[in-house]
């Protein structure tokens, strides 16, 4: 039916007010569960370092009565350390933004703030997963944390043509070839690990592999809520011969890689925390640095392991 002639619509008007929700709805994950899982410290140097041990294999030990022991050689310990790395964001917001009635937020620099937080956040997130190697800090140089990608040595599974990384020696991992990622790999790894006297609790898995972990058909959990009549089809813990591994999503993991941890062999050093700076004044606005200075300690690398180079099926 056409419209009644003279009608005043909502299209002729131009005094109608907008309406604008009071609220910001963001879809950008902000989770960190390799950060969130271990513990926190603090260092007071740039590069600290720290020592790790082990005990001799053991043996079947045995003298003859009235043995004249001999003094065997002391293996030393082994030092080891890291870099702090330096990661900020940084804002400016306009004299006038600051004062104006805005929706969703009364100031925004508060609210900038919050946000460069949460993406710092993610930023060592990533690092701490992904960096292969230390960076000392010189002229034109940034300083880099290794990270986990970079520290697990031992128990590192690669493809072929691929190498493990060696966190004495500074050296990153080498890519090799792409392999299937099988159930056969996870329980050698595990068992590895085992073997070095570690027990791995959580399994850090991409978006790309994690259909693989669900299709594994041994002994794994998959939890059924029969009073809600809901089936999880899918594996949140996998129960092997040499330990139980919690499956954690990780958004940050390359596509390639799988990592089994035990956190409480790691921690996240602080020699800064999180600080928000005034920058220097340009015209009618206000700028801002937010930053932080950090490194990832492992306190025992061999407890650990890797399995690299994976291709999902």
């Amino acid at each position: 039916m056409a419209q009644q002639t003279n009608t005043f619509a909502t299209f002729n008007a131009v005094g109608n007010r907008e309406e604008l929700a009071d609220a910001i709805y963001r879809i950008s994950p902000e989770e960190t569960p390799f950060v969130s899982s271990i513990g926190k410290d603090k260092c007071s140097s740039v590069s600290p370092e720290w020592q790790t041990d082990a005990l001799s294999a053991a043996v079947n030990n045995k003298v003859e009565q009235g043995n004249n022991a001999a003094v065997k050689a002391i293996t030393p310990s082994v030092r080891v350390g890291n870099r702090t790395q330096i990661s900020e964001k940084t804002f400016g917001v306009t004299g006038t933004q600051e004062v104006v009635d805005k929706a969703g937020r009364k100031s925004e620099k508060a609210y900038q703030e919050a946000k460069k937080i949460l993406e710092l956040k993610r930023d060592i997130e990533f690092a701490a997963i992904n960096n292969g190697t230390a960076v000392a800090a010189a002229e034109g140089v940034a300083p880099q944390a290794r990270g986990l990608s970079g520290w697990l040595k031992t128990n590192s599974l690669q493809g072929a043509t691929g190498a493990a990384p060696d966190p004495i020696a500074n050296t990153a991992p080498t890519d090799g070839t792409l392999r299937t990622f099988t159930e056969a790999l996870l329980k050698q790894a595990m068992q590895k690990a085992w073997e070095e006297g570690g027990n791995p609790s959580l399994l850090f898995v991409p978006s790309a592999l994690r259909a693989t972990v669900s299709a594994f058909t041994g002994a794994a959990t998959k939890f059924e809520k029969v009073e809600s009549k809901t089936t999880t089809a899918t594996v949140e813990v996998y129960v092997g011969d040499f330990g139980r591994l919690k499956i954690v999503n990780s958004r940050y993991n390359r596509a390639r890689d799988v990592f089994g941890i035990e956190p409480e062999r790691f921690k996240l050093l602080r020699l800064r925390g999180v600080k928000t700076t005034p920058l220097a004044k340009t015209g009618d606005a206000e700028n801002y640095m937010v930053n932080t200075e950090w490194t990832l300690k492992c306190e025992q690398e061999a407890a650990n392991f890797a399995l690299r180079d994976l291709q999902a099926t």
